[in-house]
């Protein structure tokens, strides 16, 4: 227990904006969002990066959360296209990160992403 008061009293907290996939798959609200969450203090902000074809089927049902939440009709393959940037769009929000002075994270859901920038 010792060590964990030590390192709460001596570590500064790092904060980690989530911004996830919040942005609806528009980059220019992604952009804000690196913007808000520098001019709020943290430290981070992190997106989610992903290539919806390699996540999903075409005919992947989607859970009932997000038919309650989104268009019925739209394929769950739909839906995460709709959300999804691509990895120009990820270059501009890192570049904005380090013009903001704040560490740009993203978590990789394939293959792809988990590469890149390769």
């Amino acid at each position: 227990m010792a060590l964990t008061s030590d390192i709460v009293n001596t570590l500064p907290t790092f904060v980690i904006a989530e911004a996830g996939v919040n942005h609806n798959g528009d980059v220019e609200r992604a952009l804000t969002m690196v913007d808000a969450a520098a001019q709020t203090g943290a430290d981070a902000i992190k997106f989610q990066t992903f290539i919806a074809s390699e996540l999903v089927t075409a005919t992947a049902v989607k859970a009932d959360y997000q038919r309650q939440t989104t268009d019925p009709a739209e394929t769950q393959l739909q839906m995460l296209q709709s959300l999804e940037l691509g990895m120009d769009d990820f270059a501009r929000l890192m570049d904005r990160c380090a013009a903001r002075d704040i560490e740009f994270i993203s978590t990789p859901f394939d293959p792809i992403s988990l590469a890149w920038p390769g």
